[in-house]
């Protein structure tokens, strides 16, 4: 599976554009902290989240995406701590981030281990694609790795949503938001 993603990241020549729910709701971060981009890919992400001031680490199993997003961090003077995980296999600690993102990737077992990675406070930017159909086929093909409706609530029903949103078949195709969901959630204190 690495190959097929190093295949499709070698060609990219400037970082993607960070995901709509971080980029819709930036007022909600904190001014400092520990941040993950989980299952980064290019790290469009990460970049926006180094650039707001955090402390960022960006996890991914592509050594590719891993690579150019360490070049491109340094082409702005920013860190981004890169690091080749395969998550499947490997969680984040418990308590060791004020943010973690996550976009465009879904696997269940992991997601306890997301909301348990959060510090007290900690919020969780999530956006990936729903099993709603949508007649426009972009994102897996497979429904295991689609949500269902409501799923992000109800898997992260620990968390206090502060903001939610599917864009199931009604979603602005022209922005690229059809057939998926947001969510922004904080741990409790």
């Amino acid at each position: 599976m690495t190959d097929f993603w190093d295949r499709r990241y070698a060609t990219a020549d400037h970082p993607p554009a960070p995901a709509w729910v971080l980029s819709e709701n930036p007022h909600l971060l904190p001014s400092s902290g520990r941040a993950l981009d989980l299952a980064c890919g290019l790290g469009g992400n990460a970049l926006f989240l180094a650039r707001r001031g955090l402390t960022v680490e960006a996890w991914d199993r592509s050594p590719v995406a891993l690579d150019k997003l360490a070049t491109w961090a340094a082409q702005e003077g920013l860190f981004v701590q890169t690091r080749r995980v395969d998550l499947t296999r490997e969680t984040p600690p418990p308590g060791a981030f004020e943010v973690i993102v996550v976009a465009h990737f879904l696997h269940r077992p992991l997601l306890g281990a997301i909301a348990d990675a959060l510090a007290p406070g900690g919020l969780l930017f999530y956006q990936t694609f729903s099993q709603v159909p949508t007649g426009w086929a972009r994102g897996p093909g497979s429904p295991d790795l689609r949500l269902t409706q409501g799923e992000l609530l109800r898997r992260f029903a620990m968390l206090e949503p502060l903001f939610y949103r599917e864009d199931g078949d009604s979603g602005d195709a022209a922005s690229g938001r059809r057939g998926l969901a947001h969510l922004v959630a904080r741990r409790r204190f």
